[in-house]
């Protein structure tokens, strides 16, 4: 089976999906939060430096499980990114997330 390319919609996704997760994962180490989400640190770090851009989505429950983040304020997240809105994640502070 030949995968097709991502397009730059998918490719951009997959670059807030990983900026969101590391945000929330804050001073957390990413072997812990790989760890505690049964995935490999090697697939963690894929995913937040945008090289993975469409991960499983059971990975993707697993991390946000672990983060406390819901899969409803990922997807949320990801939407408004997409619109240009301002993101938020239940919990975190706002300041932070500008940064």
């Amino acid at each position: 089976m030949v995968r097709l390319p991502l397009t730059p919609a998918e490719v951009e996704r997959g670059q807030r999906l990983g900026a969101l997760l590391r945000r929330a994962r804050e001073e957390r180490s990413m072997l812990e939060t790989a760890l505690d989400a049964r995935v490999s640190p090697e697939t963690l770090r894929k995913i937040e430096t945008g090289r993975v851009a469409t991960p499983a989505f059971p990975t993707i429950a697993a991390i946000a499980d672990v983060l406390g983040l819901s899969l409803d304020a990922v997807r949320a997240e990801i939407n408004q990114s997409e619109r240009g809105l301002e993101p938020t994640i239940p919990g975190h502070n706002r300041e932070r997330l500008a940064s």
